[in-house]
Order: structure tokens, then C-alpha cells, then sequence
């Protein structure tokens, strides 16, 4: 592939505070500019406006993601009080006739209808000769149809980051050949087989991910097709932080959670751990804490709590937004409660898709020094960089398992000698130079 100098990234949450998909792509930009490139960015209307370069936001045009993005776009403007709820319930009102018509004509994820604007936006710039490579990046998957869309029209060069998996698979023995039943399931299985036949490059950020595709799409292997290959994305280092940072026991043992939570991926599974070991060491029932940052609870930690009697040792503290009395992000203050860990939880899940999947959250982790607790389930790639940096590592459905980590973590802390992980980050910098190896780039 010969360099191309202008590029076109087309990412639906770009600029999106705290959310994973933008950081993601965001993180990269500072890194790309340094190699000369010269970027303009489509996006939603979600994000804060990038003034680097030329950053265009675009409403979709289908009710689902106009709501979604009117949802983001208001709160960005005005945060979420009284304004926020107003306007949001107002055209949710209104719009719900529409969205339950475009969900039974179409039945896809609600982002789908960005694609629209984006190609035909993308469309005028490509043919004006303003644009010689289209990155598509999500996150949601219509930046890929974007992308598809403008490779099959022009020609241009167009380069694919997937960050989870497209086709979902329901057990081991599954390939993801069969036809899904689910109409946005049965597009994104489409949607890949023309990601691996139409992209110039295409990556995903795990082997198992990567595995399975060629599996589905084995002109991924060939060298006058397109070319899958596997990406670390990795973290930038979070402001204040170092190698060096001293971590201060306080009079509380806190195990932190941060992202979010789903009844496949659940605090329910620590506070079980917590039962044997209150009834083994009585006074851990007052000196434990657990954390729970980014998201509502669940419903099985919900129940779990209620069952448990666990109410004061569970603390949900919600989605840290930006401050405004103190102007940090909420990335800012997800970094300063992260140091303070005593314990970083890393729920993986249970779905088979977890051999496919490391939580972005993970990366972030790794920046903070601080011990990671990682429950996984079928990613031998993720058990073995824990385990290379130092971790406490369970399995998720092993009780006895979880149990006994819980309780050499206990005791660790009682004795001031928590797991010290090797510093062994992992930056963005090393994930766009491989992307700009493979691609040739310069």
C-alpha cells in the first residue's frame, strides 16, 4: 500500500468522555499528527469538537440514534439536571412511535443510521480528491459501513479497527458460520465478510478475535486480499501517575470496580466470595469495601446485596461525569479513585465471546500500579499478561477459586504486602506503529 497522506477517520463516539470507543481512537491522534498526517474527523454529535483539525459532527438520520445522540449531545451542554431531563424525556416521547417503526421494519442497534451521513459527507470529500485513506473505527459498527460504503464507490483505500468482535459466538464448538436469527446479529455477520473482503487492513485487538475471523474469512490469509493482523490497543499513561507512586494503606481494604456491569459480568461473584470469608475472619465484614464505579448495578449484585445483608459494603458511586466546580474529567477522576485502590477487580465475564475479548478498562489498569484482581473465563492471552506483570488471577465460575484469592488478598493487605505488579504498561504509541508497519506506511 502506497502512503497516503490525508486521512478520513470515521468514529461515531470520538471524543466521548470516558467512554472506550473514543478513547480508543483518540489516544492515537496525538501519535498520528506526529507522523504527518493529515487528518479530518466524522463523527456524531456526542463528543466535544476536536480544534486540531477538521471535525465534523453529523446528526443520524434515524430516530433511535437521534435520540441517543440528543441524549449526549444535551448533557454535554447543559450536564444532567433539570434541563437535561426535560428536553431528553420530551423527544423520547416523541420520538417513540418512530423508533418502534424503524426496530420493527429494521431491527438493528440504534447507531446503524450514522452510517448515512457520514457516507455521503465522506463521499463529496473522497471525490474531490481531499481524502486518499478512510479509517473506520468503532464502536459502533456503521463507521464500518461508512467505510464499506465509500470503498465499494470510489476505490479509496480504506483500513477497519474492530474493537469487539462482530459475530458473537454462543459456545466452543461454535464458529460463527451459522446465520443468526437476530436481524442487527445477521447484518454484523455480513458486515464482516465484507470487512474481510473489501478492507485494505483490518485488525483486532485480541488472537482469539482474530482467530475466529480467519476461521469465517480465510481471504484474510491472502496476500492480494486484505490482511487481518492483531493490535494491542494499549492506554495512554494517565496523568500524575508513575512507576513510583506510593500507595498509602488506609483503615479499609478497597477493592475497586470500574466500567460496566451486566448479570454475565457481575459484583454478585465477589460478594458471594465475601460469605466464607466473613464466617472465617468475622471482622472482615466491617473492614471490607466494595467499589463500584462507571455504571448501575446489576440485578444479580443487586439481589446479591439485598440476600447478603451486604448493603454497606457495597458502594455505588455511578458514572463519574466532568466536574465542574473543579473542571477535572470524569477520565481524570477515574484515574485519581483508581490509584487509591488497595484492588483493581477486572470482571471478565462468562460469555464464550470473552475468548475474544480484554476489557479496555485492563489497559488502563496498567498504568496505575496498582494489583489487579482479574476473574476470566477463556482467554489464555489475557491470563498470561496478568499473570507476566503479576496479578491475583481466579476463574470465573470457580467458587472455591474466587474464594481463596479473596482471601489471600485479605490477608495480604492485613500484613501491608499487597501483590507489588510489575510495571509493564502497555502505551498507544506501540499500537499505531504496528498499524502504520502493516500498512506500509512512508
Amino acid at each position: 500500500m502506497p502512503a497516503k497522506k490525508s486521512w478520513l477517520i470515521l468514529s461515531h463516539g470520538f471524543n466521548m468522555d470516558g467512554r472506550a470507543a473514543s478513547q480508543t481512537i483518540t489516544d492515537k491522534i496525538p501519535y498520528l499528527l506526529a507522523e504527518g498526517i493529515e487528518l479530518t474527523v466524522f463523527s456524531a454529535i456526542t463528543g466535544i469538537k476536536d480544534q486540531r483539525f477538521p471535525h465534523h459532527q453529523f446528526l443520524a438520520w434515524g430516530p433511535a440514534a437521534f435520540r441517543f445522540d440528543f441524549r449526549h449531545w444535551i448533557a454535554n451542554q447543559y450536564g444532567r439536571g433539570f434541563i437535561y431531563k426535560l428536553l431528553t424525556r420530551t423527544v423520547s416521547v416523541s420520538l417513540a412511535p418512530f423508533i418502534g417503526l424503524e426496530k420493527l421494519c429494521l431491527g438493528f442497534s440504534s447507531q446503524w443510521s450514522w452510517a448515512m451521513p457520514a457516507f455521503m459527507h465522506g463521499l463529496r470529500l473522497v471525490k474531490s480528491g481531499k481524502v486518499d485513506l478512510v479509517f473506520s473505527t468503532g464502536g459502533a459498527w456503521s463507521a464500518h459501513l461508512a467505510g464499506l460504503w465509500l470503498k465499494k464507490v470510489t476505490g479509496t483505500t480504506w483500513i477497519a479497527e474492530i474493537h469487539d468482535p462482530l459475530v458473537i459466538r454462543k459456545d466452543p464448538n461454535d464458529q460463527g458460520f451459522e446465520r443468526p436469527k437476530n436481524r442487527d446479529a445477521r447484518f454484523r455477520h455480513y458486515l464482516e465478510s465484507q470487512l474481510a473482503k473489501y478492507a485494505d487492513e483490518v485488525w483486532w485487538f485480541t488472537e482469539g478475535a482474530l482467530h475466529y475471523a480467519k476461521v469465517r474469512n480465510a481471504n484474510l490469509n491472502t496476500p492480494n486480499n486484505a490482511h487481518g493482523f492483531m493490535v494491542l490497543p494499549g492506554a495512554e499513561p494517565p496523568g500524575g501517575l508513575s512507576a513510583a507512586t506510593t500507595h498509602t494503606y488506609s483503615d479499609k481494604l478497597n477493592l475497586c470496580h470500574f466500567g460496566s456491569l451486566a448479570n454475565d459480568r457481575s459484583l454478585s461473584t465477589i460478594l458471594n466470595a465475601l460469605v466464607p470469608l466473613i464466617q472465617k475472619y468475622p471482622e472482615a465484614r466491617d473492614l471490607i469495601r466494595v467499589h463500584a464505579y462507571g455504571a448501575p448495578l446489576d440485578s444479580l449484585t443487586v439481589a446479591a446485596i439485598q440476600s447478603l445483608g451486604l448493603d454497606d459494603v457495597l458502594l455505588a458511586h455511578g458514572r463519574l461525569e466532568k466536574d465542574l466546580v473543579t473542571g477535572k474529567s470524569g477520565r481524570e477522576r477515574v484515574v485519581e479513585k483508581m490509584q487509591g485502590a488497595d484492588i483493581l477487580i477486572l470482571l471478565h465475564g462468562n460469555d464464550e465471546w470473552c475468548a475474544e475479548y480484554i476489557p479496555s478498562k485492563f489497559y488502563e489498569y496498567l498504568w496505575t500500579g496498582r494489583p489487579i484482581w482479574g476473574v476470566t473465563h477463556r482467554n489464555p492471552q489475557l491470563d498470561q499478561m496478568l499473570q507476566e506483570r503479576g496479578a491475583y488471577l481466579s476463574l470465573e465460575g470457580d467458587k472455591a477459586g474466587i474464594a481463596m484469592a479473596l482471601e489471600r488478598i485479605w490477608l495480604d493487605w492485613q500484613q501491608h504486602r499487597l501483590i507489588e505488579p510489575k510495571w509493564l504498561p502497555m502505551g498507544v504509541d506501540q499500537a499505531v506503529q504496528q498499524i502504520l508497519r502493516e500498512i506500509h506506511w512512508n
